[in-house]
């Protein structure tokens, strides 16, 4: 398996990113936060400073297995205005990479054209952003071929637990929730 890449730009929404690094990285998978910022430090929306494990600039790409971008209004902004992440999606909806988004940032996939004809979900308010999509306003999750959208913080977990499962399959997904202690039916 290749690499899960999750990206940071100041304002991202920390709950998205870090709850999902965190649970990703406890199945065991390749997880790498990436910054498109001048630097590997990206503030996020609640003003918490994280350290990414390396910068946009020095990152090669060669062995994508995911791409995700996390919320929070400004980070997603940024997220979409950042050329070669822009460039960096395209190349790998191409090759029909999975591909996910939170929040607000399914605008970036949204704006990119790539959600026409797809179903997709996402923050209250950024519907129109979703250019084509046949936005699931009332789901929390949503798959439609390579793209995952989810709608907000709290639907990081249930997002998290796909993911794990999507990759590892239900029995790891049983073994990270009993090691953190999860009850159901909090969530999938």
């Amino acid at each position: 398996m290749g690499t899960i890449y999750l990206f940071l730009a100041d304002g991202f929404e920390e709950i998205e990113a870090l709850a999902t690094v965190d649970v990703l990285r406890r199945a065991n998978l390749s997880v790498q936060t990436v910054s498109i910022m001048d630097t590997t430090k990206v503030v996020g929306s609640h003003s918490i400073t994280v350290l990414a494990d390396q910068h946009f600039s020095t990152t090669s790409f060669q062995d994508v297995e995911m791409l995700f971008m996390p919320g929070g209004t400004l980070g997603a902004t940024n997220l979409y205005a950042y050329q070669p992440l822009q460039k960096l999606i395209l190349k790998e909806a191409a090759k029909g990479t999975l591909l996910v988004a939170i929040c607000a940032a399914p605008l970036i996939y949204g704006r990119l054209g790539l959600l026409k004809r797809k179903m997709a979900t996402c923050y209250t308010g950024f519907e129109t952003d979703l250019k084509g999509a046949f936005c699931k306003k009332e789901a929390s999750v949503v798959e439609d071929g390579n793209f995952i959208t989810a709608n907000g913080p709290g639907a990081t977990l249930e997002l998290a637990f796909l993911l794990v499962e999507r990759f590892c399959g239900t029995e790891k997904v049983a073994d990270v929730k009993a090691k953190m202690r999860f009850k159901e039916p909090f969530c999938r």
